[in-house]
């Protein structure tokens, strides 16, 4: 039954869920329990609320925890983050074209494009998937837990493309919902790295959970210490001596697994801004080397990581279902200018 899995393809809340606060306390500040100096100090912000984000550990102190009895000192340096509350009001249905693979009666196969957030969330009300999906079916179920968000049983990065199942009927959805569960979907990710890779394949088993320094990032746990259990298997398919092009499969479906993963063993994805993809790792500083990077960046303006792939057992026919799709545009682009580049260069 749905109600009883522990959806983790949604374990972690997306940072667009949360507002984000670097407070440093007046030099003249006198000492004051840290629960009353924010909710003074913050707009439409309740003490409640603050004592429930103190007690989660989203609002440290010069980059640590505290208890909601802590007096801030002077030159204090507080982070905040404070979860959004739902958003009032019924989801915005839009007329935004879909790119559909495959339809039937209990689910589809979409194809979302680089650059669109898969639900609304703070920041990004109308223009996502979802939006789409209200507009063009009606009464998409919902996952427990999950109001607001029709038809989703997982979900990929905004700047992240390629396929997504979606659900159209509550037996889909609860059978779906399973399936990710007992990690039995195939998911497969074409991605471009930075460097060569030593091993061909392998497989890399590190938790992953956010960054105690910065809760936009994840960050990989090799020890387990932190985070939740996570495992991406890698294959290296194509070689072009400063990047290379490989093929991730999931086990585990974390926020930003694969993009955590790969920076953890040293290769992060191409362009990937967050986890320091978008300066030049491996090269030369030759002026026509970092014109060529830069051309390429400008070419695909996001992380190269793309769902390729999409395998799972139909919830009524009990067939297997696999679906695959060639790399988007601006990933095909960049591929084939990095061939160009080694073949000259050769």
């Amino acid at each position: 039954m749905a109600e009883e899995i522990d959806n983790d393809q949604f374990d972690e809340e997306e940072v667009e869920l949360f507002e984000l606060h670097h407070i440093t306390v007046d030099k003249k500040q006198s000492l004051i329990r840290i629960d009353k100096f924010l909710t003074d100090k913050l707009a439409n912000t309740t003490r409640n609320r603050v004592q429930s984000a103190i007690e989660a550990g989203h609002i440290t102190v010069n980059g640590g925890k505290v208890k909601t009895n802590y007096k801030i000192k002077p030159q204090d340096e507080i982070k905040v983050y404070l979860q959004e509350p739902i958003r009032d009001g019924e989801l915005i249905a839009e007329d935004i074209p879909l790119d559909i693979i495959y339809e039937d009666d209990h689910l589809l196969i979409v194809n979302k494009p680089a650059g669109m957030v898969v639900h609304p969330a703070h920041g990004n009300w109308t223009g996502t998937l979802v939006n789409a999906l209200a507009y063009h079916f009606e009464q998409l179920p919902e996952l427990p837990g999950n109001s607001g968000r029709p038809g989703l049983v997982h979900r990929i990065d905004k700047d992240t493309s390629g396929l997504l199942v979606i659900a159209k009927s509550e037996l889909a959805m609860s059978d779906l919902a399973n399936q990710f569960f007992h990690h039995t979907i195939d998911r497969t990710y074409l991605a471009l790295v930075w460097g060569e890779l030593e091993e061909d394949q392998g497989t890399i088993d590190a938790h992953v959970g956010r960054s105690a320094k910065d809760r936009k990032v994840m960050s990989a746990y090799p020890d387990g210490s932190q985070g939740k259990h996570a495992v991406t298997h890698y294959k290296v398919l194509e070689r072009l001596r400063y990047v290379s092009l490989i093929k991730c499969n999931l086990e585990t479906g974390r926020t930003h697994q694969i993009r955590a993963h790969m920076k953890y063993l040293g290769h992060p994805l191409f362009n990937d801004a967050m986890y320091g993809g978008d300066k030049i790792r491996k090269g030369t500083q030759f002026s026509k080397y970092t014109s060529f990077i830069k051309n390429c960046f400008e070419l695909m303006p996001r992380q190269a990581l793309h769902a390729t792939s999409l395998g799972f057992i139909h919830p009524v026919t009990k067939e297997n279902m696999h679906f695959e799709i060639p790399l988007s545009e601006d990933f095909a682009a960049v591929l084939d200018k990095w061939r160009q580049y080694v073949v000259y260069e050769n």
